[in-house]
């Protein structure tokens, strides 16, 4: 028997993907009974939700729990990341609530929330907010950091739409379509320099940095690290930064931020990745002035998940959200719209007048 399992690590999609290839002396077994005998922290009934929700896989086509398995059969499975049970703490954190039923939540991020515990960040995550706003959501032991009814995931200061399954068929349903790369995400990012192109795509790996564990690194020869596909099109340009829309095939850690460092545009203040020093533009002092101002404005990365497409898990129906730009991105933005207006076409003989620029506003 051949069992390759992929697990998600610090990927942004939180679920595992399981690939079993029978012996050709397989016995014939129930599909529930075979998996569960060979799957670590998975119980029946997680198995069978999983086959519901048409997350399992025999020779390529949706399989029922009561098949059998035959010698040579290829399986796959792809489940919600299993979690292990630590001690959470509800806490009464407000979430900005764009869609909810009985088996999704779609909420809006606010910058600065860190979604999951984790070392340094037992509190004040959205995982507590939303044991108080539930009480409960499904949680299956055997992970290392509690994910209750997450699928998917954005970075402490990255802003936008996410989505939680309320129910253990719903985050099944969920981790499927993320694994498929059936739902859309597009986010908004505002970038150091212009491009030549109006769109693109990158594809190159993406794997922790051998120098320092804490940033993604770029492996364009894919020798190392993940398939990582991120499509991007100019949406305005502003001379020394751009604002792009990127469509996520893929869902590695920091793809975005790091994909973009890799072309040589990091995201205006990533701290993480070098976008947060002036890269482009004068020389001069009240240039400079300006672009400190804009940081000021936006103490993060200027990342924000702006729509994302999903099937209802039980209606099937296909569903838009959509997230407008928080308010200091949309401040920054127009900040730079004026400085466009303002600026000379000759800045040599007469510089940038940014206090100008400021009160056109």
């Amino acid at each position: 028997m051949d069992n390759e399992v992929e697990l998600p690590g610090e990927d942004q999609e939180l679920f595992e993907h399981h690939r079993i290839v029978c012996d050709p002396k397989q016995s014939l077994i129930r599909l529930d009974k075979f998996l569960f005998d060979r799957l670590a922290n998975t119980s029946r009934n997680r198995i069978q939700v999983a086959a519901k929700a048409g997350s399992v896989l025999v020779n390529g086509k949706a399989a029922k729990p009561s098949q059998k398995v035959k010698p040579g059969d290829e399986i796959s499975i792809v489940l919600p990341y299993p979690q292990r049970e630590v001690e959470l703490v509800p806490e009464d954190i407000p979430l900005s609530i764009l869609y909810e039923d009985d088996q999704i939540l779609v909420i809006d991020k606010q910058a600065g929330l860190v979604v999951h515990p984790g070392h340094g960040n037992w509190t004040g995550t959205l995982v507590n907010a939303l044991l108080f706003h539930f009480g409960k959501l499904p949680s299956t032991p055997g992970a290392e950091i509690p994910r209750p009814g997450l699928v998917h995931r954005l970075d402490k200061d990255t802003s936008g739409v996410m989505v939680i399954g309320k129910t253990e068929e719903a985050l099944t349903h969920l981790a499927r379509q993320f694994f498929d790369r059936t739902s859309d995400r597009r986010y908004n990012a505002l970038v150091w320099g212009d491009f030549a192109a109006d769109e693109g795509v990158i594809d190159a790996n993406i794997g922790r940095s051998v120098k320092d564990r804490t940033v993604q690194f770029v492996y364009p020869e894919g020798d190392q690290g993940k398939t990582a596909i991120t499509r991007w099109k100019v949406l305005e340009r502003f001379r020394y930064l751009t604002l792009v829309e990127c469509k996520l095939e893929t869902g590695r850690t920091h793809q975005i931020r790091v994909h973009m460092q890799w072309t040589g545009h990091p995201l205006f203040n990533d701290a993480n990745y070098g976008g947060d020093r002036v890269l482009k533009g004068t020389t001069f002092t009240k240039y400079k002035q300006f672009v400190e101002n804009c940081f000021k404005m936006l103490p993060r990365q200027a990342l924000h998940a702006r729509t994302l497409d999903i099937d209802h898990p039980l209606t099937g129906k296909r569903m838009h959200f959509e997230s407008a730009l928080p308010a200091d991105m949309a401040s920054v933005l127009e900040k730079w719209r004026n400085y466009i207006a303002f600026k000379p076409a000759d800045e040599e003989e007469d510089p940038f007048d940014a206090d100008a620029a400021d009160r056109s506003k």
